[in-house]
C-alpha cells in the first residue's frame, strides 16, 4: 500500500478498446474531475497500426478549454477551423485553445499509413480559468527541441508546461500549470517538489516507485498538497507529472465541451447540431455527430 501521507487518491482509468488500440482515461473520473487545470487525461496506445491503416479522429468541436497533444511514438496531422495544419511527432506539443469555440481533426499522415507504424500519445484537456473561457481560439506548436530538458544521467525530464526543477517551458499557460515527461533509467530517480497546489503522477510505461512504494502502471496518483517525495525506478519507466492551481469554481463536462456554465454546454450542443461552428478548411466533408443519450466524454472513430 502507498501511505496516505503522500497519496490522497488513486484513480484507475476506464479503458476503451478502439480496435487497433486502447485508450486509458483517468480524468474526468467519478471520484475526481480535475487536478489543477487538467480536466481530461488520456493515454492512447501503445499500439501497432497495420500498413494501409491509420487513425482518423474526424472533425469535432470544443469550447472553454485547451487541448494538449503530446506524442511518444507515431505522428498526427492536426487541422482546425483557424486554418492550421500541423504535423506533430514525438517530443513536440500541440496546444489548441478552444475558447469561444473551435473545430479540429487529428489524422494519421500519409507516410504513416503507408507502412506498419506505432502510436502512443498522451492527450489532455486544460480547463480555462474564470474570465478566459470565452477567449478567442488559438493554436501553437512547440517542437521537440523547444522545451527545456533536465538531464541528471539516470533520469531525463522534459518540462512541457510551467516551471519545474528551475526550468520554464515556453508553452503558453492560462492558469498556473505544471506538466512534465519523466524518463527514468534503471535505478534512476528525481525529486517531486511541492510547488503546485494540486499534483498527480501517472505511470505511462515501465515501473516506478514513490518513496520506495511501487506504483501501478496506467494509474493516476493524486499527491497530497505540500508533500515532497522521490520518484524512482528499478528497471526503467516513463512517468507523467501534471497539476497546477486548484480552480475555485467547478467545471462541467459534456461530450467534447467544458464550461463553468451548464447552459453554455447546452448552447454548444445546439450550435454543433445546427452546424454553426466554423468548418475546417480542407477537412469539411466529415464530422462526429452529437451523441444520443448520455455521451462518453470525447469521441473517437
Amino acid at each position: 500500500m502507498i501511505p496516505d501521507d503522500i497519496i490522497t487518491q488513486t484513480i484507475t482509468p476506464t479503458t476503451h478498446d478502439l480496435g487497433d488500440f486502447r485508450v486509458f482515461r483517468s480524468l474526468p473520473a467519478r471520484e475526481r474531475t480535475m487536478v489543477g487545470p487538467f480536466i481530461f487525461f488520456d493515454q492512447a496506445g501503445p499500439a501497432r497500426i497495420g500498413a494501409g491503416q491509420g487513425i482518423d479522429v474526424r472533425p469535432h468541436p470544443h469550447i472553454n478549454l485547451a487541448t494538449v497533444t503530446y506524442m511518444f511514438e507515431g505522428a498526427f496531422v492536426h487541422r482546425d477551423s483557424l486554418g492550421t495544419e500541423q504535423l506533430i511527432e514525438p517530443g513536440a506539443v500541440n496546444l489548441m485553445t478552444a475558447g469561444s469555440g473551435i473545430v479540429h481533426s487529428e489524422r494519421s499522415p500519409d507516410g504513416e499509413r503507408a507502412k506498419l507504424s506505432k502510436l502512443s500519445a498522451i492527450q489532455t484537456w486544460l480547463a480555462l480559468p474564470d474570465g478566459l473561457e470565452e477567449m478567442p481560439p488559438a493554436f501553437e506548436h512547440v517542437g521537440e527541441g523547444g522545451m527545456p530538458i533536465i538531464d541528471c544521467g539516470n533520469a531525463r525530464a522534459r518540462v512541457i508546461m510551467g516551471t519545474l526543477w528551475g526550468e520554464t517551458s515556453p508553452v503558453t499557460t492560462y492558469a498556473n500549470t505544471i506538466y512534465a515527461d519523466i524518463q527514468l533509467s534503471p535505478g534512476g530517480s528525481v525529486p517531486i517538489d511541492a510547488d503546485a497546489e494540486e499534483r498527480a503522477i501517472y505511470v505511462a510505461g515501465g515501473d516506478a516507485a514513490l518513496d520506495g512504494m511501487m506504483l501501478q502502471p496506467q494509474t493516476l496518483y493524486v499527491l497530497r498538497p505540500g508533500t515532497r517525495a522521490t520518484l524512482m525506478s528499478v528497471d526503467g519507466g516513463r512517468v507523467m507529472l501534471c497539476g497546477g492551481e486548484a480552480f475555485r469554481t467547478p467545471r462541467h463536462v459534456w461530450w467534447n465541451f467544458v464550461s463553468s456554465d451548464v447552459d453554455r454546454l447546452y448552447q454548444a450542443r445546439e450550435d454543433w447540431e445546427a452546424m454553426r461552428f466554423p468548418l475546417i478548411p480542407g477537412d469539411d466533408q466529415e464530422f462526429i455527430p452529437i451523441p444520443q443519450g448520455r455521451p462518453k466524454t470525447v469521441s473517437y472513430p
